[in-house]
């Protein structure tokens, strides 16, 4: 039986008025091919629907192949997520990453509403680089950080530092997920690092996508 992925990327577009941004090309190219392979239905969405902002520096060595301009297609026309979007309807969520991510995620009402539900009927639920900014704000039925307690991942401090953007940034990630009573696992810069804890899959960089895309298959086949 085919199962259905739900993959929420971002709107945003601005960090400031020198620096533009949006979706990191290859933590949404890479798992949607993936998860197309394996004859998954996708379905993808943004907080404001239309055409979804790609950060310019993760085009820098673009190459047209099939894969990769199937991939840009589906980020145009996207619908808006709300309610109409549950996690029910769906086998998994992914959330690719991108700067962007740090703006219009953590506080999006429909972006919680669609992890709480999947956490709570164990689905699995995936973030890469700065997608798991998705996962500051959620809480559980206590109250209590959803990602206390749990191992996670997610861009650290010394990659944002070493991209020069964490100054910019509203919170830096690391920080956020260790406030929240997480297990914050890292490897170093640019390395391949995917953590999984139970249904939840986070990845620590664009380096990560494959492997967090390939947990959530893996997660699936176990299903």
């Amino acid at each position: 039986m085919s199962k259905n992925i739900l993959i929420i990327v971002t709107s945003h577009d601005l960090i400031d008025a020198d620096h533009k941004t949006g979706i990191w090309f290859e933590e949404f190219a890479v798992p949607y091919t993936l998860f197309l392979d394996e004859g998954y239905s996708v379905t993808v969405v943004s907080p404001e629907g239309g055409d979804a902002p790609v950060d310019a520096g993760s085009m820098l060595d673009y190459q047209a192949t099939d894969e990769n301009e199937r991939a840009v297609a589906a980020l145009k026309n996207l619908p808006a997520l709300s309610d109409a979007y549950q996690a029910e309807q769906f086998d998994a969520v992914f959330f690719p990453g991108g700067h962007g991510t740090m703006y219009d995620l953590p506080d999006n009402p429909y972006v919680q509403r669609i992890i709480e539900d999947a956490m709570q009927t164990n689905k699995p639920l995936a973030a890469v680089c700065h997608g798991p900014a998705c996962l500051v704000n959620v809480k559980n039925k206590d109250g209590s950080s959803l990602v206390r307690g749990r191992n996670v991942t997610a861009f650290t401090n010394s990659e944002e530092q070493a991209v020069q953007l964490d100054t910019l940034m509203p919170f830096l990630l690391e920080e956020r997920f260790r406030a929240c009573g997480a297990n914050f696992i890292s490897a170093e810069n640019w390395a391949d690092n995917c953590i999984v804890d139970g249904n939840l899959v986070t990845g620590q960089n664009p380096q990560s996508s494959a492997s967090a895309a390939n947990a959530v298959i893996a997660l699936l086949k176990d299903t």
